[in-house]
């Protein structure tokens, strides 16, 4: 190529230099994050048992309850995923680090020795007797990469981004090993709490054989009274194995979580008798704060954007890449060392460009668009299902607790029809096993509305963890 063919192009690339190359990156304007539906309030937040207000950083202690605040602490201190989270984001700032050090002026040094002898015919000069000899090389450069048109500039904002993703996740991390204590926690003590319950129909049912095997000694029941009661009693007994092993499995889960052992169970947790109760509406925020506190909606987005600074990079590939460099060596016999004729130097720019062959360039910018596009479907999807997430959750919330109340207007009518039986039946006015049955009815009442208390504490958390709070330090 003349050089009167490459001055124009030249030319272009320093006129090119004025900006950087590539997109600068903004938010698309057509995101669902920023459409007015996603941002307003929550369709399912109307009921009673939700607030507008602004969710709180530390959602957990709405529960008032030392111990879990003591446990989340130990759990986000020493929790084996939030180190690994933490590694991720020291090794995101190595790399940025790495990005940056392209702006600096880039240093090398070389030294080699060696007893050797050159080749005659390599020399042209075949026959002669050339002979061995000690000799050394030595030198040291410097260059340094001017940014004709951004694109180191655009692979530091591509690696500022890839940090901020990185530092996102692990806020993500933090999300749910918060929650995820939280549950297991109340998951001992709604446990215990329905152990508790369990035993107090054990012990009503035991009385209940007990006082049908006294009648039958009195002449006053029949045996099978005895059998239905006792078989009733081993009904209510047989719940309790698979309530000590939640119980169980909940307490070796919080260790996990709080970085011990299994065999290492927290005194507190394992002491509590009934899980702790939330006293007000949940505050529940609206979309907007929704999508602004969530970590991988930031994640996401963070992603696009680092995809959008690697389409400068990948376009920069246009145009000329131009290094100025100096450097100075000494080569020579070994017993010339750093004679005057030994040095040489060198002063001056490098241009490397892919000319005329543009197309895996191109190719390469295709790629990473597609990439972009990719990443912009992931970031709208990660609104939409996080969206979804705090519907669902706040739905399943509401209609538990409409549940749970039912429940407990069952079990009361359950309590009274059982005093009923017993007292008719005191009377001679009906058969024993319309007690059975009516006992058995509070009974199962009784365990029924248990499990649903405990459902509703698992429901909180997953609204809270739906919500997104609990990553931020301190």
């Amino acid at each position: 190529m003349t050089v009167r063919a490459v001055l124009p192009a030249l030319a272009a690339a320093l006129l090119a230099a004025c900006t950087t190359a590539g997109p600068d990156y903004h938010r698309p304007a057509d995101a669902i994050a920023d459409r007015p539906q996603a941002r307003q309030d929550f369709v399912s937040g109307d009921a009673a048992a939700f607030r507008p207000a602004p969710v709180p950083d530390r959602w957990w202690q709405l529960y008032r309850d030392p111990a879990l605040d003591r446990l989340i602490a130990d759990a986000l201190a020493h929790n084996t995923d939030l180190r690994v989270a933490a590694a991720n984001v020291a090794r995101a700032q190595a790399a940025r680090d790495l990005a940056r050090s392209d702006r600096q002026p880039q240093t090398a040094l070389q030294g080699a020795g060696a007893y050797g002898q050159r080749s005659a015919e390599e020399e042209l000069l075949p026959g002669a007797a050339l002979p061995a000899n000690f000799v050394y090389s030595g030198g040291a450069a410097v260059s340094y990469q001017i940014d004709l048109v951004g694109q180191i500039a655009r692979a530091v904002e591509a690696a500022d981004a890839d940090l901020a993703t990185t530092q996102a996740a692990r806020d993500g991390v933090r999300v749910v090993v918060a929650a995820d204590t939280t549950r297991a926690y109340l998951a001992a003590c709604s446990a215990a709490r329905e152990i508790a319950v369990a035993e107090r129909a054990l012990a009503l049912q035991r009385r209940t054989t007990d006082l049908t095997r006294r009648l039958v000694r009195a002449g006053r029941g029949i045996s099978l009274d005895t059998t239905r009661s006792a078989a009733q009693e081993a009904q209510v007994r047989a719940t309790l194995p698979g309530l000590l092993a939640a119980r169980q499995l909940a307490l070796f889960r919080l260790a996990t979580l709080t970085g011990h052992p299994p065999a290492q169970i927290d005194a507190a947790a394992a002491a509590c008798t009934a899980e702790p109760t939330l006293d007000r509406p949940i505050p529940i925020g609206d979309g907007a704060a929704l999508i602004a506190r969530r970590p991988d909606i930031r994640q996401a987005e963070w992603r696009l954007h680092a995809s959008t600074a690697r389409l400068g990079v990948a376009t920069a590939n246009l145009y000329p890449r131009v290094s100025l460099g100096a450097s100075l060596g000494s080569v020579g016999l070994a017993r010339n060392l750093f004679a005057g004729d030994t040095f040489k130097f060198s002063l001056g720019p490098l241009i490397n460009w892919e000319f005329p062959n543009r197309t895996r360039v191109r190719a390469r910018i295709a790629a990473t668009q597609a990439e972009i596009d990719a990443d912009y479907a992931r970031f709208d999807g990660t609104v939409l299902e996080a969206l979804r997430e705090t519907e669902s959750a706040l739905t399943i919330y509401a209609r538990d607790l409409d549940r749970a109340a039912a429940l407990r207007d069952a079990r009361a009518q359950a309590d009274r029809a059982a005093r009923d039986a017993e007292t008719l039946f005191r009377a001679g006015r009906s058969g024993f096993l319309s007690v059975l049955d009516a006992q058995r009815t509070a009974i199962t009442a009784e365990q029924t509305l248990a499990a649903a208390e405990s459902r509703l504490a698992a429901d909180q958390v997953q609204l809270f963890l739906a919500l997104g709070g609990g990553w931020q330090q301190g």
